[in-house]
């Protein structure tokens, strides 16, 4: 093959030039636009993403559909907080968009009404005070609400928690809570109302940490329903059950309990007509204000123990339930533990419905007790079951 000539080794000489005198200005562009331009420059942060920004594609992205729904019913902050919000600096490859979604219950939109009272507020002040509508929307369905650009209220006379471990079994200052959204006005009724007060509360005594509270899952009562907390930690080897999870765990003492054996739990809970959530901050453990219907908010194969006494039971719609199952299963970690605490239903429901359903997620049983539920009467039928379950080390597919 012939030499390149003079004539050509020139061209591609003055070639190269010009590639490296185009790749150095890109460079200093990029350089001085990044510098000269911040967050704090963009828009405000009250603003947000218009129907005509949405609809305006940007080439090689497939960007969703601007939403065509009716949306004049919805108050303006919700609007401001739910709608699609521009990334400042454009297309990012993260979240394969230039939008960005936040995250908001699709239940809230069903309750407008509701809605437009949580969500009027005068933004950057005093948030309403409204515990009880906000929880209201909680149980519709409306999870996670919406943010607010407010502040909540605390008590003007707050006193700081006990220090540990005397949080632990010590009722916090009556100062420590707003009590306008519960009948209960201080601690001193809370721990008497099981005595005191007529009809259902959400676990009635459980704020009596020197009553029923004291002895709960401190040991176990043999083949009964009721396992210790010691004896659950004694099927794994000492130190691998570090992290786990209460779901609906009133007032933590389960959390408390293996706090003193060095293991993490986060609790979840309601505030159902009691400040569950700021007691249980109070105690020095870690709630979490969510309810049952909401995917658990923990990675894939994390968690060495989750525990539910009494939540899961033949009051949730089966096919939530058997989610919820699958969803506990997802964020143990293999060889993880669920302990099923008096999970209760009735005469032949355990049998026919819940022992089948619990088996076909995959679970392997180390221990299943069955016993009569009687606290209502024996003429109700009515059965516990408490079992310990394990997720296999081996993978499930």
């Amino acid at each position: 093959m012939a030499s390149d000539s003079p004539f050509q080794s020139k061209s591609l000489y003055t070639s190269n030039i010009f590639f490296l005198f185009f790749l150095l200005s890109t460079n200093l562009l990029t350089l001085f636009f990044s510098s000269s331009f911040s967050i704090c420059s963009l828009k405000s942060l009250s603003t947000v993403a218009t129907t005509a920004d949405l609809a305006t594609p940007t080439p090689g992205l497939n960007l969703p559909e601007a939403p065509t729904e009716d949306t004049s019913d919805l108050p303006p902050e919700f609007l401001a907080f739910a709608s699609g919000q521009l990334l400042p600096f454009g297309y990012n490859i993260n979240f394969d968009s230039n939008t960005i979604y936040p995250a908001v219950g699709q239940a809230c939109t069903l309750f407008p009404d509701l809605l437009s009272r949580f969500i009027s507020y005068k933004v950057n002040g005093s948030c309403p005070d409204d515990e009880f509508l906000a929880q209201r929307l909680l149980l519709k369905g409306c999870e996670p609400l919406p943010s607010r650009r407010c502040r909540p209220a605390s008590n003007a006379n707050y006193v700081e928690p006990y220090p540990l471990p005397k949080s632990f079994w010590s009722t916090p200052s009556d100062s420590s809570v707003v009590w306008t959204a519960y009948k209960c006005k201080n601690y001193s009724c809370l721990v008497n109302r099981k005595k005191n007060h007529k009809g259902f509360d959400d676990c009635k005594d459980c704020f009596d940490l020197q009553g029923n509270e004291k002895t709960r899952w401190g040991k176990g009562k043999g083949g009964g329903l009721d396992f210790g907390v010691d004896e659950v930690l004694g099927f794994k080897k000492p130190g691998t059950i570090r992290i786990g999870l209460d779901i609906g765990g009133g007032v933590a003492t389960f959390a408390v309990r293996m706090r003193e054996r060095n293991v993490t739990i986060v609790t979840t809970s309601m505030n159902l007509n009691g400040p569950f959530n700021s007691f249980i901050a109070s105690r020095g453990v870690v709630p979490l204000y969510i309810s049952i219907s909401q995917r658990l908010p923990f990675f894939d194969n994390t968690l060495d123990i989750v525990h539910s006494m009494h939540v899961l039971s033949n009051w949730i719609p089966t096919t939530l339930l058997h989610f919820a199952m699958f969803d506990i299963y997802r964020i143990l970690r293999p060889g993880g533990l669920f302990w099923l605490d008096h999970f209760f239903c009735v005469g032949e429901q355990l049998e026919e419905v819940y022992g089948p359903l619990i088996e076909s997620v995959g679970f392997k049983k180390l221990k299943w007790v069955v016993g009569r539920k009687l606290d209502r009467g024996p003429e109700r039928r009515e059965m516990y079951l408490s079992a310990l379950l394990e997720k296999p080390l081996k993978n499930s597919w």
